[in-house]
C-alpha cells in the first residue's frame, strides 16, 4: 500500500518554523540556547503533543518525539535533524528533516499502519555550532563522542555557557543522553549544493560524507614601516599567508575529492602602513577519502615547514577532525528503491557538508536524503527548495521508515 505525508501541513509548518525566531531586522537568528531556540523548540513540541508523541529531553537538551503503539517495543526507527539556525538564516536547513519526520510518523498514523517498533523524531541541539562549539554536538553527546559534562560547561562566544543557558530556556533534560539506541536512522535534509539542481534529479541517495579537518594558523613575521622598509629585507607575514592560501587552493585542484577553504583570516597590527606582525587564519580541508585528507594534512604541514626554514615562526591549533564517513549500504539501497517506485530519479552522491547523522553512525545504522536546493545556497535567506521537491523527499522518507520499523 503506498502512502503520502499530509504535503499541505508539512509546507505550513515550514513557513510558521520559520517565522519563528527573527530578530528586529527580520532575520532568521535561532541560534543553539538562545530565547528564538526556545520558541522554535516550544512551537515543534507543541506539534509533537498533537500527534500523541511522548516527549522526552536528554541533558544536552535533545527533544525526542515518540510514537511507541501499545505492545510495540524494541530500538526504534529515528529520523530526524536539527532546528537551531545559523545568523541570518534560511527556512529549510535542519528544520526540513525534523518536520519530515513528525509527517511520516502522522502519515503512518492516519493510515492505521502497525510498526513492529517504535519511531521517533528528533531534533538535536546545536547542530551549527554559531554560539558554542563544536558544532552537531547534540548527536556527537548522543554518540557518545563527547561527554555530556564537558558539552554543558562549553563557553560560547558571548561568554555564556551550554549548560546555564539549557537550564534558563527550560530544555535541561533529565534523560542521560544515549538513553535512546536507534535500530536506524535517516536524516532527510536539503542538499546546500548545486549538483541535484544541475542535473535535473530530484533524490540524492547518500552513500557517503565527506571527512573534515580544521585547523587554526598562526604565522608570525616581523611588523616594520611599510615605506621605509625595502623587498628583500622583510618577513612579512601577510604575504607568507597570501602563499599558503594559493598552495592550498592548487593543492585541492589537483587532488581526487578534495575541497579547501580558508574562511577566517586576520592580520596584526592591522594597519594600512604597517607590514603585518602577523597572519592568523582557518583551514577547512575535506575529502571523502580518509587516506586523501591525510595527504592533504601532510602537505601543508610540509608547506608551513617551508615558511619555518625561511624565519617565520609558526603555529597550528586543531580545532576539528572528523574521518570520512560510509553510510548503511542498506538504507542507501532502500533510498533508492523508494525513488523508482515513486517514479523519481535518484543519484548517489557524497554530502559535502557535515550533519547529526555522521554522529549517529558511530551507533547505528544510518544515512541520508538529500533534495535540491536552487542555486546550491544554503546558510542564506536565499535558500530554496521547491515544494515539489520537498514533498518528495519526504515521501521517500516515508517509505524508508516504514520498511526499516516492520
Amino acid at each position: 500500500m503506498t502512502i503520502a505525508i499530509d504535503a499541505a501541513r508539512l509546507l505550513a509548518r515550514l513557513k510558521e518554523l520559520g517565522a519563528t525566531g527573527r530578530d528586529e531586522a527580520g532575520r532568521l537568528c535561532r541560534i543553539a540556547a538562545s530565547d528564538a531556540d526556545r520558541a522554535g523548540r516550544n512551537l515543534l513540541c507543541g506539534w509533537l503533543r498533537q500527534a500523541g508523541l511522548r516527549i522526552e529531553i536528554d541533558r544536552i537538551g535533545n527533544i525526542y518525539g515518540i510514537w511507541e503503539p501499545d505492545g510495540v517495543s524494541g530500538n526504534p526507527m529515528v529520523m530526524g535533524s536539527h532546528i537551531d539556525t545559523v545568523i541570518d538564516a534560511g527556512i529549510y536547513d535542519g528544520c526540513y528533516g525534523v518536520l519530515s519526520g513528525l509527517a511520516v510518523i502522522e502519515a503512518m498514523q492516519q493510515a492505521g499502519l502497525r510498526p513492529s517498533r517504535p519511531l521517533t523524531v528528533v531534533a538535536f541541539t546545536n547542530e551549527e555550532g554559531v554560539r558554542y562549539a563544536p558544532d552537531m554536538m547534540g548527536s556527537l553527546v548522543a554518540a557518545g563522542g563527547l561527554a555530556t559534562d564537558d558539552a554543558l560547561a562549553i563557553v560560547g562566544t558571548d561568554g555564556t555557557t551550554l549548560g546555564a543557558e539549557l537550564h534558563r530556556i527550560g530544555y535541561a533534560g533529565s534523560r542521560e543522553p544515549g538513553f535512546l539506541k536507534p535500530h536506524a536512522y535517516v536524516e532527510l535534509h536539503v542538499e546546500q549544493g548545486p549538483i541535484l539542481e544541475a542535473e535535473g534529479q530530484p533524490i540524492g541517495a547518500v552513500e557517503n560524507l565527506q571527512g573534515i579537518s580544521w585547523q587554526k594558523v598562526t604565522i608570525g613575521g616581523m611588523a616594520n614601516h611599510a615605506g621605509t622598509t625595502p623587498m628583500v629585507m622583510r618577513r612579512d607575514a601577510g604575504v607568507a599567508a597570501a602563499q599558503t592560501l594559493a598552495f592550498l587552493d592548487r593543492l585541492a585542484r589537483d587532488t581526487q575529492g578534495a575541497v579547501a577553504t580558508v574562511g577566517t583570516i586576520r592580520f596584526e597590527p592591522n594597519a594600512i602602513n604597517v607590514i603585518p606582525s602577523s597572519a592568523i587564519f582557518t583551514v577547512d580541508l575535506r575529502n571523502p577519502d580518509e587516506e586523501r585528507l591525510k595527504g592533504q594534512e601532510v602537505a601543508l604541514d610540509t608547506f608551513l615547514n617551508g615558511l619555518r626554514s625561511e624565519g617565520f615562526e609558526v603555529t597550528t591549533e586543531r580545532l576539528a577532525r572528523f574521518q570520512p564517513v560510509t553510510f548503511a549500504p542498506e538504507i542507501v539501497a532502500a533510498i533508492e528503491a523508494s525513488a523508482a517506485e515513486r517514479q523519481l530519479v535518484c543519484r548517489r552522491m557524497t554530502s559535502g557538508a557535515g550533519h547529526d547523522a555522521q554522529m549517529i553512525v558511530r551507533i547505528a545504522p544510518a544515512a541520508m536524503i538529500f533534495v535540491p536546493s536552487k542555486g546550491g545556497i544554503s546558510h542564506n535567506p536565499a535558500e530554496y527548495t521547491a515544494d515539489a521537491d520537498l514533498i518528495a523527499g519526504a515521501n521517500v522518507l516515508l517509505d524508508v521508515a516504514r520498511k526499516f520499523s516492520r
